[in-house]
C-alpha cells in the first residue's frame, strides 16, 4: 500500500465479532480508524471473521499486521465440543484427575459430587518410571506397555493424547521421551505434555491443564488453520498473531501447539488495552470493566501493570469446584451479566438478572427475532437510556412491543408496573457488577476511590457512571471505539510469553546466585525460542517476578523484582517488598523466614505495535454535536430531560454536563445528572463525578 501501514485486529465474542482497522500514513503519521461488527457464526467462527473484514471494507491483501482473539477454546470447553482424550501418567497416579482437590464449595450438600473428569478412568493409563521432586531419576522409564496402550486408544476413538508425569516440572525427560515415541508410533494423533504448558508444581492442576489442552487442540488447530487458509485465499501475505490470555500475542503456529493459552484471549486484550490507555492519559491505576452481550468482566491494573496469575478455574461457582487451568491468565472476575442477560423472578418473588443470556439468536426481545424474555438491553430501551430509533447504531429496528411485554411479564410476577420492573432490572444488574468490581479491588486490599474506571464493550458505558457513583470512583473513562476496545487492545499488545518455573530456595543472601542463575537460564531459553521464530534478539525485553511465601505456607504471593541482577545486597530489598505486598493483600505480616517457590519471567518483543497520536484540543462548546433532547429514566435518580449528543461529532476539547446521553454506533454512554463530561485529545470521553 505504498507509504501506508494497515493494521487490523478481529475479536470473536459470544454475540458479535469485532473489527478495528488502523490505516497509518507513514509520511504524515496520521491514522484513520475503521470499526465494524458482525454476528458471531458458531460453529464456523472463521466465517464471522471473514464477514467482518468484508463489512469493514478491509482487503486482506493490503494488511500489514493482523491480530486475532477468539472464544473458540472457552466455548469448546464449556459446551463440551472437544475430542476424546487419552491420558498417560506415572504408575499409581491415574486417579489424580478424579481425586482432585477438597475445595468443596457446596459444603453442606451431602449429595455433592465432584465435577466429572474430562477423561474417563478406562482411558487413563500408566507407565512405570519416576522422577524425584528435585528432578533426579529414581526409577527408569519403561515404555514397554506404550504400544498396546496406543492400540487401545485407537480402538476407542481417541483423537488426542495428554502426557503428565509426576515432578516433570523439575525434569521433563520422561514426558519428552514418551511424547516422541507416541508421535513416532501414531503420527496422526494430537499430543501435548504438561511441561510444554507449565513448569509449576501442583500435580492435579498440571494434569488437568494437559488434559484440557489436548481436549481442545484438534478443534482449535482446525479453526486456526481454516482461518489462516481463508485469509490467504483472500490475499493476506503475513502471518496472523493470536491473542493469548496473558495480554500478549503469539504466532499462530505456537498457539496451535498449545491452544489452551488462549482460553481467555478476548478479555485479556481489553484489559491490556485499558492499561495501555491508562499509560497514555496518565492514569496508572485503573479499574477496567468490559460489559459485552453475555458477560461482564473486570480487572484491576496497579501502576500500569496487568496482574497475571496461573490459579485460573473454569465453571467454578457456588455449587461446583470447577476445573483448574494452569496457564498465565489475566487476573479477572467474570459474571453472567451483559446486555443479553435475562431477568427472571424466583419462587420467592425475588428478581435476578443473569447468568442466562439471550445471546445473538434470538437475542433480547427488542431484536424482534423471537426472544420473549426481558434482558438488560430491553430495560435500557424501555427507560429511554438507549434510543429506540437508533438501536444498534440504526441497524436494527427496535421491537418495542416485544420489549414491553417481556418486561411487563417480569413486573406481573413482582406485583409492580412495567417502568418499575425495568428500573429494578437495571438496579440488580448494576448491583451484580458493583460486587464484581469489589472482588478485584476491596477484596484484594485496594480502595476503588484511588482508581479510575475505564469502561468498554457494548454495554460498559451504559452502566459505568452509576457503578462509579456506588464505589466512590471520581473519574470514568470511556475509550474512543469502546464497543470494539478488545480488538483495539490487540493492536497495543507485544509478542509475549510467560515462563513459570518452580524452584524452592530460602530467601537468604547466599541464595542470590542460584536465584539469578534460574532467571538467566530461563531468559536464555526464551531468547532461543524467539530467535528460532525470527525475532531480533535486541527486541526482546524481560520482566522478572518472584513467587514467595512464608516458610511452611501452602500458597504464594507474587512480587515484581525490578531491574538488575539478583545479588546478595538486593535480597533484603526483595524480602521487604514481599512483606509489604503480603500485608496489603492479607492485612498482616509475619516475622518468619521467607522462601522463593518459583519464578515468573515475562519475555516480550514488539511486533508492529500501534502508536496513537494526540490531537489538539478545540472549542469547548459541544452544541454542534447535539441531536436534541429526550426524557430518560436514570433508574436511581428518576426521570430527567437529557441532552442527546452524536458521539461521532464530539471533538477533542468539547465539554458539557449531565443529564445527557452520547450515542455512538456501537455503544450508548449514559451521563447522569451532576456528571461533567470532557473529550480528551485522544477522543476518549472523560466523565467526572461529583461526590
Amino acid at each position: 500500500m505504498g507509504n501506508k501501514t494497515i493494521r487490523v485486529a478481529t475479536d470473536v465474542g459470544g454475540t458479535f465479532t469485532d473489527l478495528v482497522c488502523f490505516e497509518t500514513d507513514q509520511t504524515t503519521g496520521k491514522s484513520t480508524i475503521r470499526t465494524a461488527k458482525s454476528d458471531t457464526t458458531p460453529p464456523d467462527f472463521e466465517k464471522g471473521v471473514l464477514n467482518v473484514l468484508e463489512k469493514g471494507g478491509v482487503d486482506p491483501s493490503t494488511v500489514d499486521f493482523l491480530a486475532h482473539g477468539t472464544t473458540v477454546v472457552i466455548n469448546a470447553l464449556t459446551e463440551r465440543k472437544g475430542v476424546k482424550v487419552g491420558l498417560i501418567t506415572t504408575e499409581g497416579f491415574r486417579d489424580t484427575l478424579e481425586i482432585a482437590r477438597g475445595n468443596r464449595p457446596d459444603f453442606f450438600n451431602l449429595h455433592y459430587r465432584k465435577p466429572q473428569p474430562f477423561v474417563p478412568r478406562y482411558l487413563r493409563r500408566e507407565l512405570p518410571g519416576r522422577m524425584t521432586y528435585k528432578g533426579v531419576e529414581r526409577e527408569a522409564l519403561d515404555m514397554g506397555p506404550l504400544a498396546s496402550i496406543l492400540e487401545d486408544f485407537k480402538a476407542d476413538g481417541v483423537e488426542a493424547v495428554a502426557i503428565c508425569f509426576l515432578h516433570s516440572y523439575a525434569n521433563p525427560a520422561h514426558e519428552m521421551a514418551v511424547q516422541a515415541e507416541v508421535e513416532r508410533l501414531w503420527p496422526e494423533v494430537a499430543t501435548v505434555s504438561s511441561h510444554q504448558i507449565t513448569r509449576e508444581w501442583r500435580e492435579y492442576e498440571r494434569t488437568n491443564t494437559a488434559v484440557l489442552s489436548a481436549y481442545v487442540q484438534p478443534v482449535a488447530e482446525r479453526y486456526l488453520n481454516r482461518l489462516d487458509a481463508g485469509l490467504k485465499s483472500r490475499g493476506f501475505k503475513g502471518n496472523p498473531y493470536i491473542m493469548q490470555s496473558n495480554c500478549g500475542v503469539d504466532s499462530l503456529d505456537a498457539v496451535a501447539r498449545v491452544p489452551i493459552t488462549m482460553v481467555e484471549s478476548g478479555p485479556a486484550s481489553g484489559f491490556w488495552g485499558a492499561a495501555e490507555l491508562g499509560n497514555m492519559i496518565g492514569e496508572k491505576n485503573v479499574l477496567a470493566l468490559d460489559i459485552g452481550g453475555t458477560t461482564a468482566k473486570c480487572s484491576l491494573i496497579e501502576d500500569g501493570q496487568v496482574k497475571i496469575m496461573t490459579d485460573y478455574w473454569i465453571e467454578r461457582d457456588r455449587t461446583s469446584a470447577g476445573y483448574p487451568i494452569m496457564v498465565p491468565v489475566v487476573d479477572l472476575v467474570e459474571i453472567g451479566n451483559g446486555g443479553g442477560s435475562i431477568a427472571w423472578v424466583d419462587d420467592y418473588a425475588k428478581l435476578h438478572v443473569g447468568p442466562q443470556s439471550a445471546g445473538a439468536a434470538p437475542g433480547p426481545a427488542a431484536y424482534g427475532r423471537g426472544g420473549t424474555e426481558a434482558t438488560t438491553t430491553d430495560a435500557n430501551l424501555w427507560l429511554g437510556r438507549i434510543n429506540k430509533d437508533y438501536f444498534c447504531g440504526g441497524s436494527v429496528e427496535a421491537d418495542m412491543e416485544a420489549a414491553q411485554s417481556s418486561i411487563r411479564a417480569v413486573g406481573e410476577k413482582l406485583g409492580v408496573d412495567t417502568d418499575e420492573a425495568a428500573r429494578g432490572i437495571i438496579r440488580i444488574a448494576n448491583n451484580n457488577m458493583v460486587n464484581a468490581l469489589k472482588l478485584v479491588s476491596l477484596n484484594r486490599g485496594f480502595d476503588p476511590r484511588d482508581f479510575t474506571l475505564v469502561a468498554f464493550g457494548g454495554g460498559g458505558a451504559m452502566h459505568a457512571a452509576a457503578l462509579a457513583q456506588e464505589l466512590g470512583v471520581k473519574k470514568v473513562v470511556v475509550p474512543a471505539g469502546a464497543a470494539v476496545f478488545s480488538a483495539w487492545g490487540m493492536m497495543m499488545s507485544d509478542l509475549r510469553r510467560d515462563f513459570f518455573v518452580t524452584s524452592l530456595v530460602d530467601l537468604k543472601a547466599d541464595s542470590a546466585h542460584s536465584i539469578e542463575q534460574l532467571f538467566a537460564e530461563t531468559e536464555k531459553s526464551a531468547q532461543s525460542q524467539f530467535e528460532a521464530e525470527g525475532v531480533d534478539r535486541a527486541k526482546v525485553k524481560f520482566l522478572r517476578f518472584g513467587k514467595f511465601r512464608y516458610q511452611n505456607q501452602e500458597h504464594t504471593t507474587e512480587v515484581l523484582l525490578g531491574e538488575g541482577e539478583v545479588t546478595a545486597e538486593r535480597i533484603a530489598e526483595i524480602e521487604a517488598s514481599f512483606h509489604e505486598t503480603y500485608e496489603r493483600e492479607y492485612t498482616y505480616k509475619l516475622d518468619a523466614p521467607v522462601e522463593l517457590v518459583g519464578i515468573h519471567l515475562v519475555a516480550s518483543a514488539e511486533v508492529g505495535k500501534l502508536t496513537v497520536e494526540a490531537k489538539p484540543l478545540g472549542e469547548a462548546d459541544a452544541s454542534s454535536a447535539g441531536k436534541g433532547e429526550r426524557e430518560v429514566d436514570y433508574a436511581t435518580e428518576g426521570r430527567h430531560s437529557a441532552k442527546i449528543y452524536d458521539g461521532e461529532k464530539l471533538a477533542p476539547g468539547m465539554e458539557f454536563a449531565g443529564p445527557a446521553i452520547i450515542e455512538d454506533p456501537g455503544t450508548t454512554i449514559v451521563v447522569h445528572p451532576g456528571n461533567q463530561v470532557a473529550i480528551d485529545s485522544y477522543g476518549n470521553v472523560i466523565i467526572t463525578l461529583a461526590h
